[in-house]
């Protein structure tokens, strides 16, 4: 007894019995790593707050301000307008807000159609290629071209093919086909409309096609066997499986196309300038003419803080009603 009782003392004394009390995880080791995925995160929160919420908080500023020419080298030093730019915006009987609602149906008549072609070419082709044959590969590449494309090479291409004299628009329906009396003015007019159109489609359906391909590869192909031996043709299959299956990837992609397609500054301006068209005034170029054309800033600031609040309840419904349809689907 006397001998081991200073053993088992010497053991708790010593310094491993203390490295045995020592706990084994380290606090601040484990918040470090915790806090390693914010860290790296914060860069590019840096680069979103100065590249998108900072003119954004700006832009709102200086809608509540009478900012014209003569304040540009000194905009803090606009007179406060209130809400003096909104009202004129949105005075559908003046001159302003009449111009900007007439934009502004154009641009939901030019969305609703662009959206719509997108989504059922890009559907059409997706589900074309599903299958594999020989030349599948080349098919799905070529038909990424336009996707690829810069913006302004693409668009500047469709200027030249527009050209009333010697374009090859003309040249195919006139020239080769007849179908037209005389060759026909596509960068004015009426037909501005349907020339935005016919560009916006071409450069954003491979966009719809990408997606709906990448969903249609989480269908089981079961399903389609067990539909075939059941005796459902391939509209019957695509309407009871691939479409049904379909539906949240569509739901994103239609989303994503209508903010892209309603907020397009590219498209027009380069296909037809600074100022386009009545018949394709679209918002975003209306706002810009507004702004850097008339030298309007401040009702030019309003009318962008008016898409932007308009964009925002109309994406706030469409979650919305979105989410309620997959809960319902759920039950």
């Amino acid at each position: 007894m006397t001998t081991t009782a200073p053993a088992e003392a010497d053991l708790h004394d010593s310094p491993s019995g203390a490295a045995e009390r020592t706990p084994r995880f380290r606090r601040p080791g484990r918040l470090r790593r915790i806090g390693l995925p914010y860290l790296l995160l914060l860069p590019a929160l840096i680069l979103e707050l100065l590249v998108h919420l900072v003119p954004m908080v700006m832009g709102m500023v200086m809608s509540f301000k009478e900012l014209t020419q003569f304040y540009i080298r000194d905009w803090g030093a606009a007179p406060w307008a209130g809400l003096d730019n909104y009202k004129v915006s949105v005075d559908f009987d003046a001159p302003v807000g009449e111009a900007l609602l007439r934009s502004f149906l154009i641009t939901v008549a030019f969305t609703v159609l662009s959206v719509g072609l997108c989504w059922l070419i890009g559907t059409a082709a997706a589900i074309y290629l599903q299958d594999p044959f020989r030349g599948r590969g080349l098919l799905r590449a070529l038909f990424l071209v336009p996707y690829a494309l810069p913006v302004y090479a693409a668009v500047i291409t469709w200027v030249f093919m527009f050209q009333h004299d010697n374009g090859l628009v003309n040249h195919v329906l006139h020239d080769q086909l007849g179908l037209t009396d005389k060759p026909s003015f596509w960068l004015i007019g009426d037909n501005s409309f349907v020339a935005l159109l016919v560009v916006s489609v071409w450069k954003g359906w491979p966009f719809a096609f990408l997606i709906v391909m990448a969903g249609l590869q989480n269908i089981p192909k079961e399903q389609y066997e067990a539909a075939a031996l059941d005796g459902a043709g391939m509209w019957q299959q695509i309407r009871r499986i691939t479409l049904p299956s379909l539906r949240p990837v569509n739901q994103v992609l239609v989303l994503v196309l209508f903010l892209w397609t309603f907020n397009d500054f590219n498209t027009p301006y380069v296909l037809f300038g600074k100022t386009a068209p009545e018949a394709a005034d679209l918002i975003s170029v209306h706002i810009y003419q507004a702004s850097f054309v008339t030298w309007n800033f401040g009702t030019g600031s309003a009318m962008s803080v008016l898409l932007l609040l308009f964009l925002l309840v109309v994406t706030g419904v469409y979650l919305l009603l979105t989410s309620r349809g997959r809960k319902t689907a759920d039950v």
